[in-house]
């Protein structure tokens, strides 16, 4: 069974005229990674944000784990671009908001997870810290253990690294494969990256065009675990230059 499922969906803003995602259909199976790449102001976080519930699509069934998402709470997390950590509160209590909202879990439990998380994420000893005590990457990984107390199997990730200087970032991508390799949760990324899209996922899901009708799933020719070299590879390369020009047709429309 599918993890998540569109089933023609559509969406339209308040004052356009026309649909921007148009009877999309595509599902994601549990346990894959795949980058959603495709130029700025596509749609893409707009398919997030009807996934995570923020807007209500205009037509079809959005489903995760086979029920639709109306019928759920707490089925997914979601890591915008920026970590969102609130300032006034430490690290801790920061990653303790999720079992706040779901409720039902003691001071002492949410203190064990929390620990436990930030151990994790390589953030052992940070609970009492504030979030303006940790560099950029630090809190993108505060903020990726704050999603993962959710508790949720499937994790929107929309552009999580792109506001980090280029060494920062591709650690973070490192550290990223390494998260999902040993949890297995099910990664949906968006990204303008083509490197970045063809070094993390086992495919790519491309928007090719604007209304959004369909996803182009682009298998991406790598095992895990994966090296920066594998992207010299010459297949890699040749693949890289084809989703580039891909895009470029897309800004040319």
């Amino acid at each position: 069974m599918s993890i998540l499922d569109f089933d023609r969906v559509s969406y339209q803003y308040p004052g356009e005229d026309f649909d921007i995602i148009d009877q999309l259909s595509f599902s994601v199976e549990p346990g894959s990674f795949h980058c959603m790449l495709g130029v700025s102001g596509c749609g893409k976080s707009t398919i997030f944000r009807m996934t995570n519930g923020l807007l209500q699509p205009k037509a079809g069934t959005i489903r995760v784990g086979g029920r639709p998402i109306g019928e759920q709470k707490h089925y997914c997390g979601y890591m915008p671009q920026k970590d969102l950590l609130f300032p006034w509160r430490t690290i801790g209590e920061n990653l303790a908001l999720p079992m706040e909202i779901q409720g039902g879990f003691s001071k002492q439990e949410q203190r064990e997870r929390v620990d436990a998380a930030l151990t994790d994420v390589g953030l052992a000893g940070c609970r009492d810290k504030r979030p303006t005590e940790l560099s950029g990457g630090m809190r993108q990984r505060a903020a990726f253990a704050r999603t993962m107390l959710t508790g949720s199997d499937l994790l929107l990730l929309d552009e999580p690294f792109s506001a980090l200087d280029f060494l920062t970032r591709i650690t973070m991508q490192e550290w990223l494969l390494d998260q999902w390799q040993r949890h297995r949760k099910t990664i949906l990324f968006i990204t303008h990256d083509v490197e970045e899209a063809l070094f993390l996922s086992s495919s790519v899901l491309v928007v090719e065009s604007t209304p959004i009708r369909a996803l182009r799933e682009v298998p991406v020719p790598l095992d895990y675990p994966r090296s920066r070299h594998d992207l010299t590879r010459p297949e890699i390369v040749d693949l890289r230059e084809g989703l580039v020009e891909l895009l470029r047709k897309q800004v040319k429309e």
